[in-house]
């Protein structure tokens, strides 16, 4: 979800702080780094890269997990 995103942002695209001072050149700056997001996100996809797996919580395992008869 948009947690993944954001953390992507911050990882490779370094979100976490502006470097423009202003709200103009700010604003510009994260409409260019969503654009950037989404030209990595169609790289990734036109290149075949599968997703990761989603981490399933411990109730979810133990309801998928087979019931002894």
């Amino acid at each position: 979800g948009i947690e993944g995103t954001i953390s992507a942002g911050v990882r490779v695209l370094h979100l976490r702080r502006s470097r423009y001072i202003g709200l103009t050149k700010t604003h510009l700056q994260h409409v260019l780094t969503a654009a950037a997001i989404n030209l990595i996100r169609l790289g990734a996809w036109f290149a075949g890269t599968p997703l990761a797996r989603t981490r399933q919580s411990a109730f979810t395992k133990l309801m998928m997990a087979p019931v002894p008869a």
